[in-house]
């Protein structure tokens, strides 16, 4: 039972009905057009300039129409991002499985690439439950490829959280360093250039740099995004070695 002005705690989009609606429905809306228009102007403008008054201006109406289809700000963000989610290109359900490291590595990579894609989604995967249609097929289809490894039942949770949490903090920093370097006026290649010679210079960072350089020297690559591309691949490589290792280990 709720105290008195003891708020319920918010669940999901997804479990919640919503309130009631009167009168006609808005004119020329829909909840995926409205969707598809909040996905747009997180990407274009970034979360924290995102408002429902920004929204409705946006689709030219009222933020009172946009109200008639969501209760909330947070239920548009929820909704929006598992439209990003969508994006994913997903092996069908019933589609056999192949090598289980393929598969992880495609499913990997195409996280990572939506997380640089869409920079906002990396806080609102923190923030909300992820149990839409979209998210819920993705997480179906890693839970599969990870029992195929042949690890353990006990492993399970901590295996799909050691290559997906990498991921995540992967595709978050190369994501937040691409909107970083477009907010400046530079490309990235431009922004890590001017950043290295301001760390280089620096009288608390000179001797570390230095210390670096043969580490930056085997890392190879003549663009950061070539530098990001051979780190993620041997990251990757190296959590997948780690699971054929487990796999191997006597019980």
């Amino acid at each position: 039972m709720e105290k008195a002005g003891q708020r319920a705690a918010r669940t999901s989009v997804w479990l919640e009905g919503g309130k009631a609606r009167r009168g006609g429905q808005p004119t020329g809306l829909d909840r995926d057009r409205i969707t598809s228009a909040t996905v747009r102007l997180l990407d274009s403008e970034g979360l924290a300039k995102f408002s429902m008054r920004r929204l409705a201006a946006e689709l030219n109406v009222t933020a009172m129409s946009v109200y008639w289809y969501v209760d909330t700000k947070d239920d548009l963000l929820e909704l929006a991002l598992d439209a990003a989610f969508g994006e994913l290109d997903l092996p069908a359900p019933e589609a056999d499985g192949g090598d289980w490291r393929d598969e992880l590595r495609a499913l990997a990579r195409g996280y990572r690439s939506l997380l640089v894609r869409h920079p906002w989604i990396s806080p609102l995967v923190g923030t909300f439950l992820n149990i839409g249609p979209n998210s819920l097929a993705f997480s179906r289809v890693i839970h599969r490829v990870i029992r195929s490894t042949g690890l353990p039942a006990h492993g399970l949770a901590a295996a799909i959280s050691s290559v997906f949490q990498f991921v995540y903090g992967f595709g978050t920093i190369e994501g937040q360093f691409n909107a970083r370097s477009a907010q400046v006026g530079m490309t990235p290649d431009e922004y890590f250039r001017e950043a290295m010679s301001a760390v280089s210079q620096a009288p608390q960072t000179a001797d570390l740099v230095k210390e670096a350089e043969d580490i930056m020297a085997a890392r190879g690559g003549d663009t950061i995004e070539e530098m990001w591309e051979r780190d993620f691949d041997f990251a990757l490589d190296l959590l997948i070695a780690g699971i054929e290792a487990m796999v191997r280990r006597p019980a």
